[in-house]
């Protein structure tokens, strides 16, 4: 609902600004009226536009009014507060100031005065001097600058708000409109002190318009031209360098790097201490000891043959799509080894939700050096999370994602789980005692769904575009690993012919699930469900997308027909399964407490006019560092006041998710690394600061992220020596 409110809003304004823009110019003709009859005709026509101006400005107060009553003040604040009054002071204006002008002037020329007869139907210089009135005319232009700017504040939204950002444009506004007031009350004057008022011809009118319209054009080119130049990003930049933001309240502050108070030599200037700088490349995994997984990825180019026969060309790990499954024990000791054998732009290994130490994070220009063709580069570390992750390249992530460079990553607990039969479940369900069944011990099936869009290809598990088939014994535990790695999808999967749990969210485990049926779920780009059922003695069938061509068919004995899809209703997170103990809740006291608000602006990055994706209002390299120091408890309110969704992604930590729009998580604890905040949505999400480092927080759709809608979570006392920008070969996003 949110979303087709702010489309309403903007189609409003855009039909305001036209439509009054027309108004103000039949306004200001209305003296170029050469007799009674035509005056008298366009006094009325200008009459009906102040009814046909005043619904649209009064739909535009009233979006704002019900977001008012509707949503958080994050959401309504520039439109209750600068949109709703650039329209309903204008509007006021015409039917207070030139409403009545025109109709006393309609009344003046409303003699049924025989056209034919020149003498009577001619007007004399009071008639003209009253249609010039500034009263009249004016008010109609000023609803037209009202619209425009109330528009470009909807396109350019002041949020947060930033004073300076609403002045100039105010400022702008207001003196347009006493300029327009100086002329059109000088235009009176003068024609009030005629004795006959000639109309200009034609052709003056014309060229002191086409002269307007020059001034005009020349000053948005000029300011295309400085936006475009002043949009580009630095040959090189510091991944630590931006705007330090403390939260609680505390005021950002512009700073060359986040070393606002350190000197030469690491002394801090507020307080003279000597303070302690650790460089994200001390940050490593154990450098010593046998590893106890070794893995070797090959990135390379590779054209492989979908299961439809279509053909990819893919940037591959291992010459497959997806790369190379990596499975390790909990607790082991994990050595992978990148080579890069012909990706020009380069390559990394990012470890998505897998919070390992930040120098293995894998992201070009913040922890390492892109690995460019010929060179190797070497990642370690522990497994310490039980879960589901996935890798991929976060160098030029958008291209080299949506090309194939991305894998499974699972952590198995220590010892594998088993489970009772389904006939132990069924009997329970029955009502019969369960220890009437034989507890014998299956070992579970594993299967890793990876979904992804490939390019001139389509949908696809993975290498597989058709439906995969297995056969699966009746009683056999079953666990789906579900991963989205498609960019700015948001994939649905509908499990059909079993009731099931989700088993995790995002490589984290649930509390006491709760059986679901006739149930889709919906994975935002990043995100991984784990869900589990038993293998009953017909088909199930996972269907990805909603489709019937496309998923994992299982039965017990390879026969049997794909199920029909029935009605469904979306899994909720929120309210899922049972409470449990968690390190923090929503009534703790936070140290640090920030807020993260997306939105959309028109603007220009890095040489381009486009939509731009916001966080705070900015672009990178503009975006806010929220900085914290180890051990402190941090709470982040994220608000999307944008058109799209956006799957915010963290590194290096999980959230816990405290609440939905005001609606507190009643469920199991909700751990996150990858969160889609879908229009209108407010998250309040909390977590320990417990592993230092340089983070990039950032949209998981790629495109977003590519365009500049990325920040960073930085510890304090933390550097960097690696730098982005066109002139290294670090390209992150």
């Amino acid at each position: 609902m949110y979303t087709v409110f702010v489309q309403i809003e903007l189609v409003l304004l855009l039909f305001l600004c036209i439509f009054s823009w027309i108004a103000g110019v039949k306004a200001s003709r209305l003296l170029y009226s050469r007799n009674r009859e035509r005056m008298h005709r366009k006094a009325s026509k200008l009459l009906f536009w102040s009814w046909f101006l005043a619904v649209p400005a009064a739909a535009i107060g009233g979006v704002a009014f019900w977001m008012q009553q509707s949503f958080d003040p994050l959401f309504w604040q520039d439109r209750l507060f600068i949109h709703a009054p650039l329209v309903l002071l204008p509007i006021a204006g015409i039917w207070l100031m030139a409403v009545p002008k025109l109709w006393k002037l309609r009344k003046m020329t409303g003699s049924q005065a025989d056209p034919a007869d020149i003498e009577a139907s001619s007007l004399d210089a009071s008639v003209y001097q009253k249609a010039a009135e500034p009263g009249l005319v004016v008010p109609f232009q000023i609803m037209a600058l009202g619209a425009l700017t109330a528009l470009y504040f909807a396109l350019v939204p002041p949020i947060p708000f930033q004073w300076i950002a609403i002045a100039v444009p105010a400022a702008l506004f207001l003196a347009a409109s006493a300029g327009l007031w100086w002329r059109h009350a000088l235009r009176c004057k003068q024609i009030g002190k005629l004795e006959v008022y000639t109309v200009p011809a034609l052709w003056k009118r014309a060229l002191t318009m086409t002269g307007v319209l020059a001034v005009c054009a020349a000053a948005i080119a000029f300011l295309i031209d400085y936006g475009m130049k002043n949009s580009h990003l630095p040959a090189e930049l510091n991944m630590a360098s931006g705007v330090a933001e403390y939260g609680n309240g505390t005021s950002t502050a512009d700073m060359s790097t986040h070393q606002h108070h350190m000197s030469v030599g690491g002394m801090n200037t507020t307080t003279g201490s000597k303070a302690k700088l650790v460089s994200v490349t001390d940050l490593t995994g154990p450098r010593t000891g046998t590893p106890d997984r070794q893995f070797t990825l090959t990135a390379q180019k590779q054209t492989v043959q979908l299961s439809s026969g279509k053909m990819v060309d893919a940037w591959t790990y291992n010459g497959q799509i997806p790369g190379t499954e990596l499975r390790m024990k909990e607790g082991e000791l994990v050595e992978v080894t990148l080579v890069n054998q012909d990706i020009e732009q380069g390559v990394t290994l990012h470890w998505h939700g897998l919070d390992v130490p930040n120098a293995e994070d894998g992201v070009a220009g913040a922890t390492q050096n892109a690995v460019m063709p010929g060179e190797t580069y070497t990642y370690r570390f522990r497994a310490e999370q039980v879960g589901t992750f996935w890798y991929h390249s976060h160098q030029v992530s958008q291209e080299a994602v949506n090309k194939g460079l991305f894998g499974a990553l699972i952590v198995e607990p220590k010892e594998p789980k088993v489970s009772a039969p389904v006939q132990a479940e069924r009997q329970a369900e029955q009502g019969q005692p369960a220890q009437s069944v034989q507890p014998a011990r299956l070992q579970e099936k594993d299967i890793t769904v990876l979904t992804h869009v490939w390019k001139n290809a389509g949908f696809a598990l993975g290498a597989s575009d058709t439906v995969e088939r297995m056969t699966i014994a009746p009683g056999t535990p079953v666990r789906m690993r579900l991963i989205n790695t498609d960019d700015w999808v948001t994939q649905k999967y509908t499990l059909v012919g079993t009731h099931f749990e989700v088993a995790a969210i995002d490589g984290t485990s649930l509390n006491k699930p709760d059986v679901l049926a006739n149930t889709h779920l919906e994975l935002t780009t990043g995100g991984r469900y784990d869900i589990t059922f038993v293998m009953p003695e017909h088909p199930v069938f996972l269907s990805v997308g909603g489709k019937q061509d496309l998923g994992v068919f299982m039965t017990p004995d390879g026969q049997g027909d794909i199920p029909v899809i029935p009605a469904t209703v979306p899994f909720n997170a929120l309210h899922y399964g049972q409470k449990a103990a968690t390190p923090f809740d929503e009534n703790s006291k936070f140290t640090r407490e920030f807020t993260m608000i997306l939105d959309n602006k028109l603007g220009f990055y890095n040489g381009n006019f486009d939509f731009l994706y916001t966080l705070n209002g900015e672009v990178f390299p503009n975006t806010p560092m929220f900085m914290v120091k180890e051990g402190d408890l941090v709470k982040t309110t994220i608000v999307n006041r944008g058109s799209v969704e956006h799957p915010m992604h963290l590194h290096g930590h999980h959230v816990l998710v405290l609440s939905h729009n005001g609606k507190p998580s009643t469920g199991t604890p909700w751990w996150s690394d990858t969160l889609d905040v879908r229009p209108g949505d407010t998250y309040e999400v909390a977590f320990i600061a417990n592993n230092p480092g340089l983070w990039m927080d950032h949209c998981h759709n790629l495109t977003h992220a590519a365009a500049g809608m990325t920040m960073h979570l930085m510890y304090e006392g933390i550097t960097t020596p690696f730098s982005v920008g066109s002139s290294t070969h670090n390209h992150p996003e």
